[in-house]
């Protein structure tokens, strides 16, 4: 019976491998269904901040992720139940890790706005650059991560000179809060007028406290985030030890084992997520989308 899940398995992925041509996958339902899905999976990913990662590539790697838990759990429970769960459950975790990469590059871009923005004051007071030269010149300087979305703005201003429709292009390309608070800020001062340095200066001041205070949340969660592993650790290890002791194995194969195996890694599953979610600092949602 594994053997005949794991080739199920193995041909389902070589099938969404291959092209069209070579499947034959041309029928208008089954563009729509597979269309559908994949739309589905990319806002995920965009939500989560994993807009790098493909929908091909992220369901690859979550397969093959939680094949090999699954494996590794039926040589030493045996197969059954409890070896879908803990290759369902760690087929969830590529997910989590790149969830948790993007949060980790958002906080870095958001760490380089305060200075971003004093550049862009500078620009337009001290050196007397216009608002579209002082922030479009602010892309060389601007983390990695970032330099492409103010290319983007270069070429949109270069071929355009609106400076509406290139901030529009700069905010959807960065999807950032701050970036919507700045770029909104430079349209108004530059169509209507008004006091730059001193919206920006304020600005600048509350990303810095913003950024401050999510430091502080952070550190004081050190404590509970390592003590979190051990919803993990302590269940996985008294398993191991309960296994190994006279015929524990056994016990773990038979129908009442299995049963409450599902049922200790479903509650491990929702104890760690569960953590993990009063854990969380909450994101500063976008209010200037459009």
């Amino acid at each position: 019976m594994l053997t005949i899940v794991f080739a199920g398995a193995a041909a389902v992925g070589v099938y969404l491998l291959l092209p069209d041509s070579v499947t034959g996958r041309t029928t208008g339902t089954s563009r729509g269904v597979i269309g559908r899905a994949t739309a589905l999976l990319q806002r995920y990913l965009a939500s989560a901040g994993l807009t790098a990662v493909s929908p091909r590539h992220f369901v690859l790697v979550s397969v093959g992720v939680g094949s090999l838990a699954a494996c590794i759990a039926g040589l030493s429970m045996g197969p059954g139940l409890p070896m879908v769960a803990i290759g369902l459950v760690v087929a969830c975790t590529p997910a989590a890790l790149w969830r948790r990469r993007g949060i980790r590059r958002r906080e870095a871009v958001a760490e380089a706005w305060p200075r971003l923005i004093e550049e862009i004051r500078v620009r337009v007071g001290a050196l007397g650059q216009s608002i579209p030269q002082a922030l479009l010149e602010c892309g060389p300087t601007a983390p990695e991560a970032l330099r492409g979305s103010f290319d983007a703005a270069r070429r949109e201003w270069a071929l355009t000179t609106d400076f509406r429709r290139t901030v529009s292009t700069l905010k959807e390309s960065l999807a950032d809060p701050t970036a919507d608070a700045v770029c909104e800020t430079l349209l108004v001062v530059h169509e209507v007028g008004g006091d730059l340095d001193e919206r920006l200066d304020s600005l600048a001041s509350d990303r810095r406290t913003a950024q401050r205070d999510r430091r502080e949340a952070a550190a004081r969660q050190a404590g509970a985030r390592v003590a979190r592993w051990f919803v993990i650790v302590v269940p996985a290890g008294m398993a191991l030890a309960g296994m190994s002791l006279g015929e524990g194995a056994d016990a773990y194969r038979s129908t009442g084992g299995q049963v409450a195996s599902v049922a200790a890694i479903g509650l491990i599953a929702l104890c760690w997520w569960w953590a993990g979610r009063i854990m969380e600092v909450p994101v500063e949602q976008r209010v200037f989308e459009r």
